[in-house]
């Protein structure tokens, strides 16, 4: 392919990215467990044989930097020059730089007429691969092995068809072996069709042509990124956050990261950060590398696609042994649902610095994970459940933030309740917005959810979260939004809060009650529009005494209306002037 072409360019670049959107289809159609066919906990990518990143479906922007990583750490243990048609390779191992144990990656070579062109990966959240806890994830684990089967790189498929050995292996570490094999299974048919795809492009264009395309794609999407950086502010721009314990003691662990910009580049130095903790909210520099590259894709061009060369210009500095990057055996099984949302706030407070008009303030706080299993008793088989629980984004300049949803480096759907109660002996008692949970802003920060369960059975209960105490912060006079409730009602009355970070075994007919945080705001909240005002209080999301006591606007209740087509509406005025 000329180079000079961009008309084939932009083919090929669709062409490639749709092998993995198709990808991600087959396995989310395929998958067993809820986490994967309901919530999507899933992500496919297409590499170079030496393990450079073609294209990314949109999928979970977290696992862009793991599968980045992975991918290279797998090669590095079995050459690719060992690869043969019908081979795959699967490990889930956080050290060589993976997330946590739960994400396992099947990784599939391409092969045309002899030559090796590409490799197909899937990477998805298995709901359990043993460990102390059903799900895998405890709150309380101090070292990875309390994590589950923690699986180096393996030859687990010959000429197309999984080792019955690798495979029984893995079935035999999980509290849900059906779930697991059914998964990993999807995950083979979903590389299967991307390679089929991916071949049927070679044969169409040539193989010369194809990797034409991957070479000029690679360099296209550097230049492109590289003139987005070279737009950012000179200069270095520092932030510190805050984790608020690890679980065992409540301790803060500190975030501090330093922003260079040095022309067309950007390096990201934590240097002064924590040293690794005891408890599980530890991450490794695949964590902390997706939450970078989606920090970066989010402030520069969208049409921008995740490609190696796009990442090109970006350096990471973790300095070993601490909180981001630690070493074994320290557990990480936190990580991505703590520690992640930490250090994408870090991240962005420091670039509100330079440019503040790209950035929103602080999140709800952590993608509130919340883990549950034991024997169904209608069945006597085990049972795991595995969701994270979405809250408010934080608002930035001229756009407020969004309600009830899953914040940063994450887009996993929600389970639905009927799902859940059909699969599990649980019940959904109550789902919903939180009324006056955002944090107050002249652009207001999005809402949090609630979620109630009750057990129908007794279960191991795992919930983790952050922000429990130290509020998300807002931007430029924005306030921070009110305290999150994580409540266990045990069935004689008796209620226990238990914090950001909890392990607890319930009985049957215990209720668990979350209600998570909004985000913080942006702005001075006397200057909100009063019409705006006038809408959440109309939907329901804002209280009339909150408006009127945080936002200084009065809503008088006597002067409700209904149009014509009955439709209910409340006139507002401002309690102060635009100079208060």
């Amino acid at each position: 392919m000329n180079g000079a072409d961009p008309a084939m360019l932009e083919v090929m670049k669709n062409a490639f990215f749709s092998v993995t959107e198709e990808m991600g289809i087959a396995l989310v159609r395929t998958a067993y467990s809820t986490n994967i066919k309901d919530r999507k906990d899933c992500s496919c990518a297409l590499y170079t044989p030496d393990g450079r990143l073609i294209a990314q479906g949109l999928h979970i922007p977290g696992h862009l930097g793991a599968m980045v990583s992975t991918i290279k750490g797998a090669l590095a243990a079995i050459p690719p020059d060992s690869l043969r048609p019908g081979d795959a390779i699967l490990y889930n191992d956080p050290y060589i730089g993976n997330t946590h144990t739960p994400d396992m990656v099947l990784t599939t070579p391409v092969f045309h007429r002899g030559r090796l062109m590409a490799f197909v990966a899937s990477m998805a959240h298995h709901i359990d691969v043993g460990g102390s806890v059903p799900g895998s994830l405890s709150a309380r684990a101090t070292e990875v092995f309390h994590e589950g089967l923690r699986l180096p790189p393996v030859m687990a498929m010959r000429d197309g068809e999984f080792d019955s050995t690798i495979l029984t292996i893995v079935q035999a570490n999980s509290r849900t072996p059906d779930e697991v094999r059914g998964d990993l299974k999807a995950q083979a048919g979903a590389n299967r069709i991307g390679a089929r795809r991916f071949l049927d492009l070679c044969e169409r264009h040539g193989a010369d042509v194809v990797q034409d395309a991957i070479d000029e794609l690679e360099a296209y999407c550097e230049r492109r990124m590289r003139a987005e950086l070279g737009d950012i502010p000179q200069g270095t721009f520092e932030f510190e956050d805050y984790l608020e314990s690890d679980g065992f003691t409540d301790d803060p662990i500190k975030l501090k990261v330093a922003i260079h910009t040095k022309g067309d580049r950007l390096v990201f130095d934590w240097t002064g950060t924590a040293t690794q903790v005891r408890g599980p909210v530890n991450g490794q520099k695949a964590l902390i590398l997706g939450c970078v590259h989606y920090v970066v894709k989010s402030i520069t061009d969208a049409t921008i696609p995740p490609n190696e060369g796009t990442y090109r210009p970006i350096e990471l500095i973790t300095p070993p042994g601490t909180v981001v990057n630690a070493t074994f055996p320290a557990p990480t099984g936190m990580g991505g649902n703590v520690l992640g949302p930490r250090v994408v706030d870090t991240i962005l407070g420091a670039l509100s610095k330079c440019i503040p008009e790209r950035v929103c303030a602080a999140a709800v706080g952590g993608q509130n994970f919340l883990s549950l299993g034991g024997r169904d008793p209608a069945t006597g088989h085990y049972f795991s459940n595995v969701e994270t629980y979405g809250g408010g984004y934080g608002a930035s300049i001229g756009q407020d933030g969004e309600d009830a949803i899953q914040t940063h480096r994450t887009n996993s759907k929600n389970c639905p309740c009927e799902v859940i109660e059909a699969t599990f002996p649980m019940l959904v008692d109550r789902y919903g917005i939180v009324p006056d949970s955002e944090g107050p802003g002249r652009f207001r920060g999005g809402m949090g959810v609630t979620r109630e369960y009750t057990f129908n059975s007794a279960a191991a209960f795992t919930f983790a979260t952050d922000r429990a105490v130290l509020e998300p912060w807002g931007l430029d006079g924005g306030k921070s939004p009110g305290k999150g409730v994580y409540r266990v009602v045990h069935a004689d009355g008796s209620a226990e809060d238990v914090g950001g970070k909890c392990q607890r075994e319930v009985e049957a007919g215990a209720r668990f009650v979350l209600r998570t945080r909004g985000g913080g705001g942006w702005g001075d909240p006397f200057r909100r529009d009063p019409e705006k005002i006038r809408w959440d209080v109309l939907e329901g999301l804002l209280s009339v005494e909150r408006a009127r006591n945080v936002y200084g606007v009065v809503i008088d209740p006597a002067f409700m209306a209904v149009d014509g087509a009955g439709t209910a509406e409340l006139r507002a005025q401002p309690a102060h002037s635009a100079a208060d």
